[in-house]
């Protein structure tokens, strides 16, 4: 997502560069640009053009400091009024209630029924919640069923009425179930059509009004661009939602209505979906957003998730063994399923500054460390806690038993004696000079 825009926004700063200072005219010739880039990607035209004239007169009214040049000056600007465009603030969830009920809405197809799956996920962990999913899609079998393999897949129960065609009457029983049953989070999945149709509003408006849910969000598909933002439009009218989720943004989409959706419909996104796995699922941050658009990065979210993936008790035995020098291939392994916890390895390369450009031609596979486990896994008990004893004969084993080669075995023992002395000597504050010799041995 953004790849583009980010590439054209970045050759529209050049216009800047080498410049002694902003003036109207080479202002002009670069927000002409900036706004060719928007529209390219689906942004709405009078965003766009608001945008870009909101851009200009702060940019004309600044005073260049010195030490600024004008093309970093003109990137503040647009990173500051991105975040301004995508709702300024982070917006939290309406978690009040007892249960707290949450009703999705949305076209079908649009990832209704997998971001309930993923919201219900997502709370438990973090939130301690103990949820119940709702089917009230009567219209599509598939659905139900879909939802009760999610359920299966994160432990958590599904209440479904089975012949049952009243979607309102369904949910109304949910709701006295989970009361019933200690449930504190109710979550409604309803139908979607495949384009807004009157016996769909009536319907959930109708749930609306029966349950009263704490929170109303709309599911939209951010593939499908402009029409996305004209479908919340609609929906907005008729259930006045509480926030946006945006799916599917790892797929070939330009933007537009994660740019646009803010300001068209008043509504802030919530959260944003980005793949198919159920943890892959982030709360929208206006700020990070516009890093990761203009080329900045998003260390803040790369934290956050390592902090989320890495268990703290964990993380301190590790520490030890690796000031004792005790590191060995278990911990290897298991700090790279730590890795893999966090989600898909090129978005999560892409976060640190710099590395996003660098990457974006290389296929990053998820099975990056397929042959790395392979041949960790070949090894014995005692290799893996004693990886010095590992000789010639043992290697040629592990080669053959992990489907690899002797020069790619003997590749990570390498790689890995490097990496524990690298780690060793930085957990060593005493002794920088022992740590400095061991990254020019690198």
């Amino acid at each position: 997502m953004f790849e583009n825009l980010s590439e054209r926004l970045e050759r529209s700063f050049k216009l800047l560069k080498g410049q002694g200072k902003i003036t109207e005219i080479n202002v002009a010739e670069t927000l002409k640009d900036v706004r060719r880039a928007l529209l390219d990607a689906d942004v709405n035209y009078k965003v766009a053009k608001t945008f870009t004239d909101t851009v200009k007169a702060k940019a004309l009214g600044q005073n260049v400091l010195t030490a600024v040049k004008p093309s970093e000056m003109m990137v503040k600007i647009v990173h500051d009024e991105l975040t301004a465009l995508m709702g300024g603030d982070t917006e939290q969830i309406n978690l009040s209630g007892n249960p707290t009920v949450i009703l999705m809405s949305g076209l079908q197809g649009s990832g209704k029924t997998t971001f309930s799956g993923k919201l219900a996920k997502k709370l438990k962990s973090e939130k301690a919640k103990r949820p119940l999913l709702v089917a009230c899609d009567v219209y599509r079998p598939a659905a139900i069923d879909q939802l009760k393999v999610l359920a299966e897949q994160i432990d958590v129960p599904v209440y479904t009425e089975e012949g049952n065609k009243n979607p309102v009457q369904i949910a109304e029983n949910a709701i006295k179930f989970a009361k019933a049953n200690h449930n504190d989070l109710v979550i409604i999945d309803t139908a979607g059509r495949l384009a807004v149709d009157e016996q769909m509003m009536e319907e959930i408006a109708a749930i609306k009004k029966a349950v009263k849910p704490n929170e109303i969000l709309f599911v939209v598909d951010a593939m499908t661009g402009q029409d996305a933002v004209n479908t919340a439009k609609e929906f907005n009218d008729r259930l006045d939602f509480d926030g946006v989720i945006l799916t599917k943004l790892d797929g070939d989409t330009r933007g537009g209505a994660a740019l646009s959706i803010r300001t068209v419909v008043t509504k802030p996104i919530k959260f944003v979906g980005s793949g198919e796995k159920l943890d892959a699922l982030d709360q929208f941050h206006p700020a990070r957003m516009a890093d990761r658009i203009l080329g900045m990065g998003d260390i803040v979210t790369l934290v956050e998730k390592a902090q989320q993936a890495i268990d703290e008790k964990e993380a301190a035995e590790l520490q030890r063994k690796i000031a004792k020098n005790q590191f060995n291939f278990d911990d290897f392994l298991n700090q790279i399923q730590q890795i893999k916890k966090m989600g898909n390895l090129k978005d999560l390369a892409a976060m640190i500054p710099g590395v996003g450009k660098a990457i974006k031609d290389i296929d990053i596979d998820d099975d990056a460390f397929k042959g790395i486990e392979a041949i960790i896994r070949s090894m014995t008990k005692a290799e893996r806690a004693r990886p010095e004893i590992i000789n010639s004969s043992r290697r040629q084993r592990i080669a053959k038993g992990s489907g690899t080669n002797i020069q790619e075995v003997n590749r990570l023992l390498k790689q890995f004696e490097e990496t524990r002395k690298m780690m060793k000597a930085a957990t060593s504050m005493k002794n920088p000079m022992k740590m400095m010799r061991a990254m020019r041995r690198r």
